[in-house]
This record gives structure tokens, sequence and C-alpha cells, in this order.
């Protein structure tokens, strides 16, 4: 059987975590590589020992030799992109957030339906293996029904992260390019990702955003928080929030993203801590348990956010070969998606918004 072939469209910061997934594999490997930017590009492919190096989309939509595109791209391209990968054949791997809108989101479903191919939302968050345990041990009764989900980020900055400067963020500052903010739509699309996947599809949601100004070279730019946002599952009895916060002047220990995101999920029994993502602020083992009246680590391999990566891509390829559908397949991504928008809209009009309108 021959290898899943795989381009990679968008070679920024990112798309070195992306590749990870198909190192050592022989049922799947990267084959081209694509960026405007032809420098960065041939860079990539010269580290991935890539041999077709493209600066034209749709040259790799017309290589017969790709199966699958993963869109690492600014979201406002993700539908478009979508749209005629599907049209030319090809699987789609497109990074979160699925759309600007839940319209654009049914577009993209319905270009993959009509073409027969395979279309997930690339979310890691679902993949982190405390994150994957935590959910075994939900559906296994451990802590009983839910009762609420708690999600938190803090935002801060870290001597040993990426030193991505704010410059090559700005496209997530421009409406139009990102949707929303960097905090509550780009990186919260994580989080709700998470919700809903820890606790189930969402009934309503209310929320309030506010806006931190930061001085950026080209001038001043306002980030998306301090964030709050409430939310009703559609579960009886269940409710959920989700607190954003950005904090520059704190110093939090990553190798990656400065972000800490930490997850309560509390069950009539009990309750489960997933206590770091992609950074840590609490030296703390990083799934524990709550119950009769005593806290236990629970033991978990493949903890750094790369293990994530990794897992997410490796899930991808074995749905490929078997004709499965991924975590994030297109539907699901919508509704997280709508959940998300759901936040932006609800801190926008002051009213509760209910994901299942919003389009």
């Amino acid at each position: 059987m021959k290898p899943i072939r795989v381009a990679i469209v968008g070679c920024g910061r990112i798309s070195d975590l992306h590749q990870m997934g198909y190192r050592g594999r022989e049922d799947a490997k990267i084959v081209a590589v694509c960026d405007t930017n032809k420098a960065h590009a041939k860079e990539k492919a010269r580290e991935w020992a890539v041999d077709r190096v493209y600066t034209d989309y749709q040259q790799v939509l017309e290589d017969k030799e790709v199966d699958v595109v993963e869109l690492l791209t600014p979201h406002h391209l993700h539908c478009p992109m979508t749209v005629q990968a599907a049209q030319a054949g090809k699987h789609i791997s497109v990074q979160k957030p699925m759309a600007l809108s839940a319209a654009e989101a049914d577009e993209m479903i319905a270009a993959a339906n009509k073409a027969g191919v395979l279309l997930r939302v690339y979310e890691t968050f679902v993949y982190y293996a405390p994150a994957m345990r935590a959910k075994e041990m939900i559906e296994a009764g451990e802590i009983g029904d839910i009762r609420a989900v708690r999600m938190h980020v803090n935002s801060g900055t870290a001597d040993t992260s990426w030193n991505v400067p704010l410059s090559a963020w700005l496209w997530r500052f421009n409406e139009k390019q990102c949707g929303g903010g960097p905090l509550v739509f780009d990186h919260g699309y994580h989080l709700f990702s998470l919700g809903y996947y820890l606790g189930g599809p969402v009934e309503k949601v209310f929320a309030w955003i506010d806006h931190t100004s930061v001085d950026n070279t080209g001038g001043l730019v306002k980030i998306d928080a301090p964030a709050a946002i409430m939310f009703q599952y559609k579960s009886p009895h269940c409710y959920g929030m989700l607190d954003i916060e950005y904090t520059p002047k704190m110093r939090i220990l990553s190798d990656y993203y400065a972000d800490d995101d930490c997850i309560e999920v509390i069950g009539e029994k009990g309750i489960l801590f997933i206590n770091r993502y992609t950074a840590r602020t609490v030296d703390l083992p990083e799934l524990m348990l709550f119950k009769d009246g005593k806290t236990t680590p629970i033991p978990v391999e493949g903890v750094e956010w790369h293990d994530s990566f990794i897992a997410t891509t490796h899930d991808f390829i074995e749905k490929l070969k078997t004709g499965g559908q991924p975590r994030l397949d297109g539907f699901t991504g919508k509704a997280v998606l709508q959940f998300t928008l759901a936040a932006l809209q609800s801190a926008a009009t002051g009213c509760e918004v209910r994901p299942d309108d919003v389009k």
C-alpha cells in the first residue's frame, strides 16, 4: 500500500509541530511544502527532507502525488482553500478555528461531502493525553454526572518560549482575517473544543470580553482579555465557565507559547484537575482526581504539548486508512465554532446566545 502523501501549506512556526506526527512513519509522509515566502518554504523543505517546494497553492492542488493538504494559513483563507482542495479531490486538515462563520463551515462540509474527501479540523487540546484520560474516567463514571467544567487561561511571558514577534501576529488583530481576537477566538477555540469534548453540546452562552492595549512597534493593538464566558450545557444541571487573562508581566514556564491552561471537571462524586497544556504555572501532576476525601495523581504518558500534535496527526492518518471520522470532523468543528462565535456575539450584544442559532 502506498503511503499517504501530504502537503504542508503554510510554513509558519506551528508547522514544526505539525510535521512531527509524520516522522518515521511508512504509511504517511510529507511530500511537498507551500508558502508564499519561498525562502521560508525552502528552509522547511530542507529541514524535513522534502523535495517539492511551492509558492502557489494552485500548484499543490494540481500535484497528482499529493493526497492530503494540511492548511496552516490565516483564518479567512480556511474556507476558500478547503473548498478548492475538496474540488481537487484532496483530503483536508485545516487548522483551528475552522472558519469565520457557521455559513463558511457549512460550505466547507458540503464541498468535502460532494467530493467524497475527509475534512477534519486540526485541534490538539482534545488529543492531549491527560484530557483523553480524563474523558475515559468521566465515561467510566469515575466522578459521576458532570455538574461543571471550569477552564482558565493565563497568557504571560516566558524566557524559554518561542520568540515570536508581535508583528508576526498582527493579522490576528484584523477582524476580517482572524474573525475575532487572538485569545478568545484564536486560542480560545482550543478551550471551546475541550469544553465541548468533556461536557458535550452547549445550550446557551453569556460572555464579557474586555480589551487590554499593547504597545507594538507599529502602534497600539488590543488584546481581547480579560474575558469571562459562562455557558449552560444541554445536559441537565451542567454548567461551565472559561476565564482568560492577559498578564505580560507574569513569567510562565514554557517551551512554546506562554499560555497556561488549567481545567476542572466537577462531578457528583469527585473532581478531575488537568493542570497544564502549553505552559505551566502550578507545580502539580498533569492530571489529578479528588474523590472520597483525598487527591490522587493519575499517571499519564505523553504530557508535553508536542505530544498532542503527534497524537492528533496519528489519529488523522488512521482515519484516512480506515474511513472513520476524526474527533473534530466538519460537523463537530462547526459546533465548536458556533460555541466560540456565541461568546463573541454575547459580549457584543450583552445577551445570552444559543450556539445553534449562530450563522
